[in-house]
């Protein structure tokens, strides 16, 4: 089963805070964060390995778990593999909403979903879901693992309950699944993606810092 887990970094905002979870990382996590300019983005690098060794300490899952992390304005996320299969694809991705342009949807998105973002009746309605297929769209190019190096309309995706993979790239013959997910109080999209079709439906909150 795949399970994932929101935290909350605002608390990594403040220096001695983030400098005390800081010396936790392994070096190669360090020098990624140390990489970046502004704290946030610092906090949102050393958040998502936190939370995932937060699970695996809990959990006592391996490393040889498949998991995938992701980070968007105060949250991180982290999907991962309870039962430690290596054969298991997963990817996972949130993302707060914001304007957005819809020219971007028309220029990388399949015509069908483009369209369904218009058939939408207002701007408001039209903004979520362009994020709803913006995460599920880096979800599973995320669990392909080949990343931005994946073309947008080489995939199509229906929205439903759950949404539905209806095109993908030959080189990818596995069934894929999906799950969305929604945070209360607070503007995001998110969604998991992955090669088990057994997807918690619970998104888990229970690790502070």
């Amino acid at each position: 089963m795949i399970k994932t887990w929101l935290l909350d970094i605002r608390p990594l905002y403040e220096e001695n805070r983030y400098r005390e979870y800081y010396a936790t990382l392994p070096v190669f996590r360090k020098e990624k964060a140390d990489r970046l300019r502004f704290q946030k983005d610092r906090a949102q690098s050393a958040g998502a390995w936190i939370l995932l060794e937060m699970i695996r300490n809990k959990y006592k899952i391996t490393e040889k778990a498949a998991f995938n992390l992701s980070h968007s304005g105060d949250y991180v996320l982290c999907s991962v593999d309870m039962e430690c299969d290596e054969e298991t694809q997963v990817g996972c991705d949130i993302e707060t909403v914001r304007e957005t342009d819809l020219k971007v949807a028309k220029r990388f998105f399949c015509p069908s979903e483009y369209e369904a973002i218009l058939r939408e009746d207002n701007i408001i309605l039209q903004r979520d879901t362009f994020y709803r297929f913006w995460v599920l769209k880096e979800s599973f190019m995320k669990a392909t693992r080949e990343g931005m190096a994946l073309d947008l309309s080489d995939f199509e995706i229906r929205l439903a309950s759950p949404p539905v993979l209806i095109r993908k790239p030959e080189r990818f013959p596995r069934n894929y699944y999906y799950r969305e997910y929604g945070l209360p109080g607070y503007p995001c999209k998110i969604a998991v993606c992955s090669t088990d079709d057994e997807i918690d439906s619970e998104l888990r909150m229970e690790f502070k810092l």
